[in-house]
């Protein structure tokens, strides 16, 4: 679904030593869908050869706290990863979990206004959002 109004801006943030967090968040009362889609995270200038975890810290359906590492960087072999816009729904915080870093966490903060979506009808789809539908294979149940 493309975004509308004032779209996707670029997100970006470093986690170190001195800063081991960082929690993205939007106004709870703002009347948009915000969408955080993580493209990359990479060691930046002065990281030692060491390895650094970074967690995504967020809640489950409980409402309980949840660590999840998404990278585990180290200089001489993995010094950044691509994650192919894993998207994420704020508030969410990062973690330096292990290692000082610096990490750079790049992305894009996607907004998508609730009025604009409302106004569209469901058969006036794009055509990549018509592919997108295509090639969901529809769930089966569970054989027993």
């Amino acid at each position: 679904m493309e975004p509308h109004g004032p779209g996707s801006v670029l997100f970006g943030c470093e986690l170190s030593a001195s800063t081991k967090s960082y929690t993205f968040q939007v106004d709870e009362e703002d009347d948009s869908d915000h969408i955080l889609a993580l493209s990359l995270v990479c060691l930046t200038d002065g990281a030692k050869d060491e390895c650094n975890v970074v967690e995504v810290v967020g809640r489950n359906h409980e409402n309980q706290e949840i660590a999840v590492p998404v990278a585990n960087l180290k200089l001489s072999c993995q010094p950044l990863l691509s994650l192919d816009n894993f998207k994420l729904q704020p508030p969410v915080t990062f973690r330096l979990a292990a290692g000082s870093g610096p990490v750079h966490l790049a992305g894009w903060h996607r907004i998508m206004h609730r009025e604009d979506a409302s106004l569209e009808e469901d058969d006036d789809l794009s055509e990549e959002e018509e592919e997108e539908e295509q090639q969901l294979a529809p769930i089966m149940p569970a054989k027993k």
